[in-house]
């Protein structure tokens, strides 16, 4: 399957910390990866300058054949890289499907049918489970159904590449298993997701490879039962 995106020799610094140190890292096109590590290993660092929220000091990130390393975020997510974040925070003044129309009309423009843009919200709302839920304000969704908005909201930039960022945090273990089956659903449409998460039951369930990150370095990349079983992320997450 084709790489759709690449991540050579990634380093991040923040004064005299240093938050990644030469991380490479692919993505293959239709691929279900999870990112996961201990607080502070680098991972959301590491999302973050794929997203283009920060630059990386060095290396390159390479997307679909293109380098984007100083491209803005505005261009990334209108290339096909969308972002869901830890904290939701919609716009709580408009109504859900507004909501989605704002990644549509912008992040999406190029590959949006423009007369049409409703009907694309609603269609990503269905396919999200909030179709009901169209026309009430953002602010009033209970805490499962606005994560639940924010990937709508990343779903509607229409992305080749999807970052989940701890989407499940804080829910019940049901609401855990339908984030899950979203994402999954999402996926078969053709969508590689990347989930950061810190619920191993989700990862194991979802990830057909993980990753690993510790103080800043990629640590284990493999199927899952191996990493998970590899003695150096067992000593990362659980200590000597």
């Amino acid at each position: 399957m084709s790489v759709v995106l690449r991540v050579e020799g990634l380093s991040k610094r923040f004064g005299g910390f240093t938050a990644l140190q030469s991380v490479d890292l692919q993505v293959s096109a239709r691929e279900r990866l999870g990112l996961i590590g201990p607080n502070g290993s680098g991972k959301t660092t590491l999302i973050n300058c794929i997203s283009g929220a920060l630059y990386n000091d060095t290396g390159r990130i390479v997307f679909e054949g293109h380098e984007i390393t100083r491209l803005p975020p505005y261009k990334r997510a209108r290339l096909g890289i969308a972002r869901s974040f830890q904290i939701p925070k919609p716009f709580r003044s408009m109504t859900v499907l507004e909501n989605l129309r704002i990644p549509l009309e912008y992040a999406a423009w190029s590959r949006a049918e423009h007369r049409r843009i409703t009907d694309e919200a609603m269609h990503v709302l269905e396919t999200i489970g909030l179709e009901d839920l169209a026309n009430k304000n953002s602010g009033d969704l209970t805490q499962v159904d606005m994560r639940k908005l924010e990937l709508a909201r990343a779903l509607a930039a229409k992305p080749k590449v999807l970052v989940s960022d701890e989407a499940m945090a804080g829910l019940s273990g049901a609401e855990v298993d339908e984030i899950i089956d979203i994402l999954l659903a999402l996926n078969k449409t053709g969508v590689a997701v990347i989930m950061i998460e810190h619920i191993m039951r989700a990862v194991m369930k979802f990830s057909e490879r993980v990753a690993v990150l510790d103080a800043g370095q990629k640590i284990a990349d493999g199927d899952p039962q191996s990493v998970i079983a590899d003695p150096e992320v067992q000593r990362a997450y659980l200590g000597e």
